[in-house]
């Protein structure tokens, strides 16, 4: 199978398969409760990752599990617990569009923390639309469902918690395959989920006969397409192709969620919330364009200089 193959498919994956997700999490909520929901999606598909890891997972250093751990957390509990938790009154598409502030949050944590992806003074400026698009998005979304601010804070520190794995993530990724690197994080954040789940008394509360067959099939999605398919080809894009690249599907996500959620859930949608919306794309895609321009600029230099280093024939 070609890169090129794998790269399209990868990103085919992100792209739609994600954007569905938040969809899937609103049917999922209507008879599941939001810990146990995404404890349920995170731990079943990090044990079918492991089971098809096999023998590898016996041959995992301590430190490689120690930064699962923390990834797990971060992704899982930080992120996707805390959108689900949000989503019980925020509408599928809104959630979208604020955790499309994900590649904002990437670029401030490179530039606080600078390593071998240096942030492009243009990308620090396009920060500017895209925090401004999230206002009005949550300004409209309080205004036409007077709801508290208090849930659009959680999705933006959902989206930092989601970021901040990421960048863990690509740095210490080196020493286990996507697959595996996957169902340790999915696997370990489950059972994190699973603890709040019980601690906050959901667990005691939940009668499995009371699961709607609409729910348990949004459940088997997450899983399946979400977390089983979704994460690893997440994880095995960060290897393969830049951080900025991969980013890119936190503007296509919210296209898709707020096309279903808009269609078949009827969640309202207003011109201000596509001015909002339209920001935070433009943000992102001239944070994606000068990332990929100073990438260019930057091989283009190393070439240059390799040449010159290069003994010259006679």
């Amino acid at each position: 199978m070609s890169r090129r193959f794998l790269v399209i498919g990868a990103f085919a994956a992100i792209y739609l398969l994600w954007g569905s997700t938040y969809f899937a999490i609103t049917l999922g909520l209507k008879s599941i409760p939001p810990f146990l929901l995404m404890a349920l999606r995170s731990f079943c598909g990090g044990i079918v990752l492991l089971a098809i890891s096999g023998r590898q997972v016996a041959n995992v250093s301590l430190q490689a599990w120690a930064a699962a751990c923390l990834c797990g957390l971060l992704f899982f509990v930080g992120c996707h617990g805390v959108l689900a938790f949000a989503q019980q009154s925020v509408p599928s598409g809104v959630a979208a569009i604020v955790l499309a502030t994900i590649p904002f949050w990437i670029l401030l944590i490179d530039t606080l923390f600078p390593g071998d992806q240096r942030p492009r003074p243009l990308a620090l400026l396009a920060l500017v639309p895209g925090f401004f698009g999230v206002g009005l998005v949550a300004w409209q979304n309080v205004e036409q469902a007077g709801i508290s601010i208090l849930p659009v804070v959680w999705l933006l520190l959902a989206a930092l918690s989601w970021s901040a794995g990421t960048v863990l993530s690509r740095h210490t990724s080196g020493e286990t395959s996507a697959v595996l690197l996957s169902g340790m994080q999915l696997s370990i954040g489950g059972i994190v989920l699973f603890a709040i789940s019980w601690l906050t008394g959901e667990v005691e509360n939940f009668r499995p006969g009371d699961v709607s067959p609409t729910s348990l099939a949004a459940v088997l999605w997450l899983i399946i397409a979400g977390s089983v398919v979704g994460f690893v080809a997440y994880n095995w894009l960060l290897e393969n192709v830049s951080t900025s690249l991969v980013s890119t599907y936190t503007f296509v996500n919210p296209v898709i969620a707020v096309m279903l959620g808009t269609v078949v859930l009827g969640e309202p949608f207003s011109r201000m919330m596509l001015l909002g919306a339209s920001f935070v794309i433009v943000s992102v895609i001239v944070i994606w364009w000068a990332e990929r321009s100073g990438s260019r600029r930057t091989n283009a230099r190393s070439d240059r200089s390799m040449a010159r280093l290069s003994p010259r024939k006679t």
